[in-house]
């Protein structure tokens, strides 16, 4: 079992600490994200990098829509590759979609979760009445139709939408590449999957200590997304970075790690 899923989710051991430290990359992603973050935090964690069902380098004949149709299905990824390696009183650190999976884990299984961090976090992308999620159900309608037609048109027109900081287009260069190493197929049913979910009323089950790291300015996840992730999660912290974009870890890192550290050490 251990063996199957160590392959099936291409899970990565790091580091020589006692506490447990998982980073669960976001949708169209894999644990290459985490290149710049991770090793700051080997010396003293035990830190896990793995790949969800679908992306990077996992075992793709192990995906099927009808376990990943929903969140629960990546949720239960995680859940038994921590049973499989025996973790306990793990910190989990998930980036956008990887927020939610590792919240309705952290439900599910409240004792094994230590603590929480969520980065550019979104409980659900469209906007209600009284709710603004930053998209219309066109706009993700649309979004679904450009990834069937042309994915890899999509992939560079969302690359610097994401990325931001213009000043910096390798950034958004290095993104759309991340973004093209996907299958197409399974990539535009994990978006359906990440758009399309609302997690919303699980938000005020949460019991562990969740910090949650707003960039200043995401198209993705605006920052009303995360002052409500904040105002649902009882005692939760809410810190608004310098970082621009939707992913800090990548354009940000040294921030990224600083906000984590100072959380864990709290």
């Amino acid at each position: 079992m251990l063996e199957q899923i160590v392959k099936r989710n291409n899970v990565k051991l790091l580091g020589h600490g006692r506490q447990v430290l998982v980073f669960g990359h976001g949708f169209g992603c894999d644990q290459y994200v985490w290149s710049e973050i991770a090793p700051a935090f080997e010396d003293k964690y035990r830190v896990v990098l793995f790949d969800y069902v679908g992306s990077g380098k996992s075992d793709k004949s192990a995906y099927s829509t009808e376990r990943y149709g929903t969140l629960h299905g990546y949720k239960q990824d995680l859940l038994e590759l921590c049973d499989a390696l025996e973790f306990e009183n793990i910190v989990f650190v998930g980036h956008s979609v990887s927020s939610m999976i590792g919240m309705l884990a952290s439900i599910e299984r409240p004792e094994l979760m230590d603590k929480l961090v969520m980065i550019g976090p979104s409980p659900f992308y469209m906007n209600e009445d009284g709710y603004y999620g930053g998209f219309e159900r066109t706009d993700i309608n649309e979004l679904l139709d450009m990834m069937e037609l042309n994915y890899k048109e999509w992939a560079k027109y969302l690359a610097p939408v994401v990325m931001q900081n213009e000043d910096r287009p390798e950034l958004a260069q290095e993104f759309e590449q991340i973004l093209c190493s996907n299958d197409p197929v399974i990539a535009r049913q994990f978006a359906e999957v990440t758009f399309t979910s609302d997690v919303r009323e699980e938000l005020e089950k949460v019991s562990v200590p969740t910090l949650i790291l707003q960039p200043q300015f995401d198209a993705i996840a605006p920052p009303e997304v995360g002052r409500f992730v904040h105002s649902r999660i009882d005692g939760s912290e809410l810190i608004v970075m310098e970082a621009m974009g939707h992913n800090p870890h990548i354009s940000d890192a040294e921030e990224t790690i600083a906000h984590i550290q100072a959380f864990l050490d709290r």
